[in-house]
């Protein structure tokens, strides 16, 4: 049994003696983390959200000049998503496509694919992106869903604020406080080929700090191959985690940590994949004055990830980044800078190769963004940020954008923006040992790969033209150069290879954003959104790849649309529903498809709900990602749900 296992059953052992101890010394609060009823938002207290993954700092939704969408935990909850990746269905602006039981396809604006690289995903500002591959092992990623406040998406650049990931988007989830979960909560969910349950109790110690404390654990059936032949395999996983927060007068301190551990099975178990990992998170934050604040971050993360046949790898990263807010002379201004440490070990597979085996990285940055008036109804933002990585020293990441009020109830905006996405391991130090020769390679790394760059322009409208409607619309468009192609390698070429990367392609992006939000009748809500976007990505004159650049695009839908309703239909009655449609992907050959999600919940006390939730109703299987002949069929599931508080 793995030490993750352990520390993950100490800590739902734990969990359950504070229940037990605590359940009978402090009443529940109502209003400490209740889930508060979709409907009960206006669309003006929506637009009032605040949301920092923008700029840096706190600003109103509707003011915030950037394509972002704001998924509420009461639409978490509502939905019935029982895993991060599915949450992230709620966002129109975002392409989620599942794979298997815990793997997924996730990105914004293009280039879906599970190796995608070019999303930055932050789980309370602590980066959970692989720098294996510069993307996220999504089986590996889970947060006590209960307890997210609000998960803020933005599709687009976001690298002047957060670095050289944060190419086409940026996903920042964000918990609630722990004085916001006093009390306990268990919730537990079981139906055909998916059961899981969680445990989250919280409370303050006398005199001293907010705290939780959670565990919970998932077990997913496998899913058939289009194929034919035995099942793929299944998923289990666990994790526990707890939080403390302070709350002084002028100083805040938030300390948090995970443990989780997971396993990924095969058909008939004759391969499977096992992770495991746990991260501690201290942040400080203090008000100088009305004017100005300092916050002080670091992060560590252990991760580890053994695949049988392909290898294993272990990777430790440290993370230390601080910030200073100031208001001066009507400029808003956040400055600061930041340094990373990650350090890995690769047990290479038979076939597959990192060389070497062993690798230190470093990154350290420097950014600074200001927020002035220019004119009675009109800002501007200027930025930029300058980013040291090992493989090509300094990028720079400049970014521009204008909004102009247009009235008291409609924002009109435009960006420009450069940003890069630097290479990571499997750029420069993948290697692919030809099965004929072991000392000759297939793919023989990619010394010669550089930084990909992208030139975005936007150009959105946001307003809210009654009480009862209010409407998003983005237009982008990219222009990408330097993407990275699978080259064949020059005669006598050491170490001697079919293939090697470079970065001799290049392309365009260019799309429409759109959602809406209309409250329909009093406990009736509707939400609709759509992406319309078109890829086109070519090479360089000098380009030999002879792959049709199938890694890069060709994946991607060219329309995905959603509807959801969410209704109140009495006092203890609630229904959802929600339609979506998916465009074919010509390049692997996958057709469109209509899918409908359901959730049924009766609030049978105010402290027990019980729910029916049905997940793809329309069609008993459908395809959503993969190539013919080794994509697996994701079932139609339906399954029980109970929350409890205590």
């Amino acid at each position: 049994m793995s030490s993750s296992t352990l520390l993950v059953r100490a800590g739902i052992a734990l969990l359950s003696c504070a229940c037990t101890v605590q359940a009978h010394a402090r009443p529940l609060d109502p209003s400490a983390g209740q889930t508060v009823p979709l409907a009960d938002y206006s669309l003006e207290q929506l637009s009032d959200i605040v949301v920092t993954s923008v700029s840096r700092q706190d600003e109103a939704l509707g003011r915030a000049p950037a394509s972002v969408y704001v998924i509420q935990g009461a639409e978490i909850a509502r939905s019935g998503a029982t895993s991060l990746p599915e949450a992230l269905r709620l966002a129109p602006n975002l392409q989620v496509a599942r794979i298997g039981a815990g793997s997924y396809a996730i990105s914004a604006r293009g280039f879906l694919s599970p190796l995608a690289n070019k999303l930055l995903v932050m789980v309370d500002g602590r980066s959970v992106y692989s720098p294996l591959f510069s993307g996220v092992f999504w089986e590996m990623q889970d947060v006590a869903l209960e307890d997210v406040e609000r998960i803020e998406v933005i599709s687009g650049p976001g690298g002047t604020a957060w670095g050289t990931n944060a190419v086409n988007g940026v996903i920042n989830v964000i918990t609630r406080s722990a004085a916001q979960t006093h009390g306990g909560l268990a919730t537990a969910h079981a139906g055909a080929g998916e059961k899981g349950a969680s445990v989250r109790y919280g409370g303050q110690l006398e005199g001293g700090p907010h705290w939780r404390a959670y565990a919970r654990g998932m077990d997913v059936d496998g899913f058939a191959l289009d194929a034919g032949g035995p099942d793929a395999g299944g998923m289990r996983r666990q994790q526990a985690g707890f939080r403390l927060d302070w709350e002084a007068e002028a100083t805040d301190v938030t300390f948090s940590g995970d443990v989780h551990d997971g396993r990924l099975r095969a058909g008939g178990d004759q391969s499977r994949t096992e992770t495991s990992g746990a991260n501690l998170l201290g942040r400080v934050e203090h008000r100088v004055d009305e004017n100005q604040s300092v916050r002080l971050q670091a992060w560590i993360d252990h991760a580890r990830r053994d695949q049988q046949g392909v290898g294993a790898q272990r990777l430790d990263t440290f993370d230390v980044e601080a910030q200073h807010l100031l208001r001066l002379d009507g400029h808003n201004l956040a400055w600061g800078g930041g340094y990373r440490y990650s350090r890995d070990r690769i047990d290479n597979g038979p076939l597959l190769r990192f060389t070497p085996a062993r690798r230190s990285l470093r990154w350290s940055h420097l950014f600074v963004q200001d927020e002035v008036k220019v004119a009675q109804d009109v800002r501007a933002s200027a930025g930029v940020r300058i980013e040291h990585n090992v493989y090509t020293g300094s990028e720079v990441l400049p970014s521009l954008r204008l909004a102009w009020d247009v009235d008291a109830r409609s924002m009109l905006w435009a960006a420009l923006s450069r940003t890069v996405r630097a290479p990571s391991r499997i750029d420069r130090d993948f290697y692919v040992i030809d099965p004929l020769d072991p000392n000759a390679f297939l793919v023989g790394g990619g010394a010669d790969v550089v930084s990909e760059t992208a030139r975005v322009t936007e150009l959105g409208y946001r307003a809210q033209p009654l009480p009862s409607l209010s409407w998003s619309a983005t237009a982008f468009y990219t222009d990408f150069e330097r993407l990275r192609t699978l080259e064949r390698n020059a005669a006598g070429a050491n170490p001697p290879a079919a293939y090697v990367l470079q970065s001799l392609g290049k392309g365009a992006l260019r799309g429409v954003e759109l959602w809406a939000n209309w409250q329909a009748a009093r406990g009736w809500r509707l939400h609709a959104g759509a992406v319309l976007q078109d890829v086109d990505v070519g090479r360089e004159p000098t380009s030999r790849d002879s792959t049709g650049l199938s890694f890069l695009a060709g994946n991607d839908p060219r329309v995905t649309w959603t509807v959801r309703s969410a209704h109140e239909l009495n006092a203890r009655l609630r229904a959802d529903l929600a339609l979506r449609y998916v465009a074919d992907m010509p390049q692997a050959a996958l057709p469109s498809y209509h899918e409908l999600d359901a959730r049924l919940a009766w609030q049978v006390r105010p402290d027990l709900e019980i729910a029916l939730v049905g997940r793809n109703l329309l069609h008993r299987r459908h395809a959503e990602f993969g190539a013919a002949g080794s994509r697996q069929l994701i079932e139609r599931t339906v399954f029980a749900s109970a929350a409890l508080r205590f």
